[in-house]
């Protein structure tokens, strides 16, 4: 197996795209209140800026910067995904491997990680964070999507509120595909 390195930067910006174990499921809209509330106990316990976030139905993507003077996101999403993971019942299936390691399933083990080099990949990664539910045919309109941050940044006046929103192919290249 090969041995997977993560970047830390202390006060680093990061991208993240965090996914369910079973992709079929619709778990993280279907208890996005759950979602919600791990990520709030969380981030009171070991705070971090959200800076970005969409929420689709088997898996999120996100951009946090973390404080100043620390580097630990695994140690955030490892909590994140517990807290999620025992707030809902415990009947999905599960492998030996998961049984013995006491994990409940939900999540896959492993997640993509970029940190951030400069304000336009920020911003790269930002469009395609708000821009992921039309890609995946979620809804045709970026603004139509409800679990997004972007609606907080059309409140801002930094996104308009038909940024993207054509439901025409948008021809950008960021995000994971770099």
């Amino acid at each position: 197996m090969t041995e997977y390195r993560r970047n830390f930067v202390k006060g680093g910006s990061y991208f993240f795209t965090v996914v369910l174990a079973d992709r079929r499921l619709s778990l993280l809209v279907d208890h996005v209140d759950a979602l919600r509330e791990a990520f709030r106990l969380i981030r009171t316990a070991h705070p971090f800026h959200l800076d970005a976030m969409v929420v689709l139905p088997e898996h999120l993507h996100c951009i946090w910067t973390l404080p100043p003077d620390d580097a630990d996101y695994p140690g955030r999403w490892r909590r994140i995904k517990a807290a999620f993971s025992r707030s809902l019942p415990d009947r999905y299936p599960r492998s030996k491997s998961q049984i013995l390691k006491n994990e409940r399933g939900i999540w896959q083990r492993r997640y993509w990680e970029h940190t951030l080099r400069d304000e336009d990949d920020y911003r790269r990664h930002m469009d395609y964070i708000h821009y992921n539910p039309v890609k995946h045919g979620y809804v045709g309109c970026v603004a139509d999507w409800p679990y997004s941050t972007f609606h907080r940044y059309v409140a801002a006046g930094i996104y308009a509120s038909d940024w993207a929103g054509s439901g025409e192919s948008w021809d950008q290249e960021f995000g994971e595909i770099q």
